[in-house]
């Protein structure tokens, strides 16, 4: 798959860009209408548009089922959202495709549905719920030549992206907090967790070794060793504060990115994926999508034996 731009569309830029989303189960969807739909909103986006959306939904989850009639509602009476009958007709109406379906499961089936297009996609987190079905969205992407994203909204918060924006040189670890609230599925890590382990991996980069993880009724806690010898904690709470932080280890200092503060990280994700898939390429790297996934994996093993190390 592409990670870097390999063509100028400037008729496509030149026009705003029709998005649809597959899968109205999340406050996701209503966030990025509003954004991108809403001119009078103070975070406006200009360049881009929600057009056309597909429900979806699982059956068998509560949290997703019980909410699409409510966002589904919102996009078509209150940001003028068309709602069609399929992915396909999503994919066919439009310039970009988010898949936002808050069931990770559905997600490569979705893509593999509309992969025909040959639209660029965002998937939202979670990417994948094995470290399997994410190879093979990349493999397909690649195959069909399509730009593929996915990535938490953290990635983008502000103070977060501030902190990184001389790049990794010379980060040697670092300590990464937030809340940690589970469900049954997505399983473990996969449901909130995997907010920071997208941290933990936008400041490490890849080449992780080792996982633990230790769980008790309260918080999570995570040791990652890296190949190098670089190691990171992700501290994740189910008792405590809501709020999101990292504290940056470099060879000359620490520095602290306190991610509850800052303009609203979706507006950071939204500017990337509009800086980036139409452009023929992914903001976030291919193999750092695929080392999230397999980070969780390794902490939902390890956790289910009371700490027990788990080589990457």
């Amino acid at each position: 798959m592409r990670t870097r731009p390999a063509r100028s569309d400037e008729n496509l830029m030149s026009q705003t860009i029709r998005i649809g989303l597959i899968g109205l189960d999340t406050s996701h969807v209503s966030v990025f209408s509003r954004l991108l739909n809403d001119p009078e909103d103070p975070d406006h986006i200009a360049g881009a548009r929600v057009t056309t959306g597909f429900p979806g939904g699982s059956p068998d989850l509560a949290l997703s089922i019980d909410r699409v009639e409510k966002f589904t509602s919102e996009l078509r009476d209150q940001r003028g959202v068309r709602i069609v009958g399929t992915p396909e007709e999503v994919a066919e109406a439009v310039d970009l495709v988010m898949i936002t379906s808050v069931d990770g499961r559905v997600h490569r089936g979705q893509f593999e549905r509309i992969a025909g297009c040959g639209k660029p996609v965002f998937m939202d987190k979670p990417f994948a719920l094995t470290s399997a079905d994410a190879r093979e969205m990349l493999r397909l992407a690649e195959e069909k030549g399509i730009p593929l994203m996915s990535c938490s909204s953290m990635r983008y918060a502000e103070q977060l992206a501030d902190a990184l924006s001389g790049g990794r040189e010379g980060i040697t670890g670092c300590d990464v907090s937030g809340p940690m609230a589970e469900l049954e599925n997505p399983p473990g890590l996969f449901w909130y967790g995997c907010h920071s382990v997208e941290m933990m991996v936008a400041i490490m980069g890849t080449g992780c070794r080792e996982v633990r993880c230790f769980r008790n009724e309260g918080n999570d806690l995570l040791t990652v060793g890296w190949n190098d010898g670089r190691v990171a904690t992700l501290r994740g709470s189910r008792e405590s504060h809501h709020k999101f932080g990292a504290l940056l280890h470099r060879k000359d200092g620490a520095q602290f990115a306190d991610c509850s503060t800052g303009r609203p990280n979706y507006v950071g994700l939204l500017e990337a994926i509009l800086a980036s898939l139409p452009k023929g390429y992914s903001a976030v790297p291919p193999d750092e999508m695929i080392e999230v996934v397999r980070i969780i994996e390794a902490a939902n093993t390890s956790r289910a034996c009371d700490g027990c190390a788990v080589a990457m």
